[in-house]
This record gives structure tokens, C-alpha cells and sequence, in this order.
């Protein structure tokens, strides 16, 4: 299974500290915020992955990452997206990389404390379909949140709704076999002009082909300066999904 990080974006909520670079590449306590999906698909046993990002600085990735072999990756490729299509339409530039295989997809300012190996391992050996990681979080309005029937299989995906029907949100790591890339295909912009990752995981509910785990420890996005800050301090406090890059501090 291939690795797909989605690390494009204006990073309009963290201006100025994104006029001079990608918001991707902003420190998280003491690296940069694109070591932590590195290191969390390493840590699941993924070593090819590609890193989609776009915009003026995109060239910044190639001067810190360079081949990636310093990481412990077999192969790191890049790919550009134009414009702000969101992130399905992002998702679309992996389709080559990806040559038929699974993939798991991670937004490129996701952190988490804990591990996704199992939930790669459980979704290696699922038929087909879609898996997606879900936390439980205190303010589920801000999130994609998923809706249960009796028996625990998920049965709706709202989008930051007024009334959750749960407390547990979408986090930003999924798991597709290659249908995803047609499934894309067939997507219509949202009223925000994007591809809506959402429509994704619904499409793949709609035709019961979607799984789900919950995720182990804490987890946060890194995309306002609020979140910035709680990141740097949950990773200073706890660490972040067994963060190693050893080859990194050597260099």
C-alpha cells in the first residue's frame, strides 16, 4: 500500500507566517509540520508516498525533503495541484502514483500520538472499499461527523452540522482502494467550489463498501494559529505517533 499526503492550500488562516512559506512546512514544536505524516505512514510500514501540494513555495518540500531517502522512504514523489479545487480534487493528482494499488491518505496537517499500523493492516486485507479513522472530540460541529444506527455501522456523514448526531468526527486519515479515483470523477463542487473529501466517504457508504476504527490518543489538525500552539504543546508534553526520524537529526 502507497501513502498519499495532501499538503496544498493557501494557509490563509495562518498569514502572515504562511506569505513565506507553505503552511505545511511550519515548525510543530521542533520540526517541521510534514515530518509528522511522514512519520506516522513510515510507522504504519508505508515507505513509497506522495506528497501533493501547490502554490508559490512548493518548491520548499524538494529543498527540505529531497528524495526522501534521509527519512527512511523508498520513494518520495511529488505532484502540483492548481488552484484551491479542495481536497478530492487534490486526491485525483495521486491516480498514477497510486498504479492501482490501495492507499492511505493523510492531510498534511494532521498529528496524532498514536499508531495507525493495525487499522493499515486491518484495511490490507479488506476486500475493497474505504476505511476511514474516527475520534471522539468535545466540539463535533467543527468536524465532518458520522451518524450510527443501533448495531454501530455508520449510516450518514454530515458536515459540520448544528446538531451532531454523535460526538465522533472524521479525522483527516482514510484508507481507498483504487476506486477512489473514478468515484472523484463523478464528483460536483460543493457551494464552496471544491471536491468535497466527504463526498467521497459517502459515495463509499452509499454503496456499503465504508469501514471504520477508532483512533488511539490525541489527535489535532495544525491549521490555525490555536491549533499550531496546541499541537507544539501535545507533542512537547506526549510525543507524536513514536516519532523517530533519526536519519533527520543526523543529518
Amino acid at each position: 500500500m502507497k501513502g498519499v499526503i495532501l499538503a496544498g492550500g493557501l494557509g490563509s488562516r495562518l498569514r502572515p507566517l504562511t506569505l513565506v512559506t507553505n503552511k505545511h512546512l511550519l515548525p510543530v514544536y521542533d520540526r517541521p509540520m510534514i515530518y509528522y505524516p511522514i512519520q506516522c505512514l513510515l510507522n504504519a510500514g508505508i515507505n513509497e508516498i506522495l506528497i501533493v501540494t501547490g502554490g508559490e513555495h512548493a518548491g520548499d518540500f524538494l529543498k527540505l525533503l529531497k528524495n526522501g531517502k534521509q527519512l527512511g522512504l523508498k520513494q518520495l514523489a511529488y505532484a502540483y495541484q492548481e488552484g484551491e479545487g479542495g481536497i478530492a480534487d487534490a486526491l485525483k493528482l495521486a491516480e498514477d502514483f497510486a498504479d492501482g494499488d490501495k492507499i492511505s491518505v493523510i492531510l498534511g496537517d494532521n498529528i496524532i500520538e498514536g499508531n495507525i499500523r493495525k487499522a493499515a493492516g486491518d484495511f490490507f486485507t479488506q476486500s475493497s472499499g474505504a476505511k476511514l479513522l474516527l475520534k471522539e472530540v468535545h466540539d463535533p460541529e467543527r468536524f465532518g461527523v458520522v451518524a450510527f444506527d443501533d448495531d454501530g455501522k455508520v449510516t450518514r456523514i454530515i458536515e459540520k452540522p448544528e446538531n451532531p448526531p454523535s460526538n465522533c468526527a472524521v479525522t483527516g486519515i482514510y484508507f481507498y482502494d483504487n476506486d477512489v479515483f473514478e468515484i472523484c470523477q463523478t464528483l460536483r463542487p460543493s457551494g464552496r467550489g471544491e471536491l468535497e473529501i466527504t463526498d467521497v466517504n459517502q459515495a463509499y457508504l452509499e454503496r456499503g463498501d465504508l469501514s471504520y476504527e477508532m483512533l488511539d490518543g490525541w489527535w489535532t489538525d495544525a491549521g490555525t494559529f490555536e491549533s499550531l500552539h496546541r499541537a507544539s504543546n501535545l507533542v512537547k508534553e506526549g510525543g507524536a505517533n513514536n516519532l523517530e526520524l533519526t536519519a533527520v537529526q543526523q543529518a
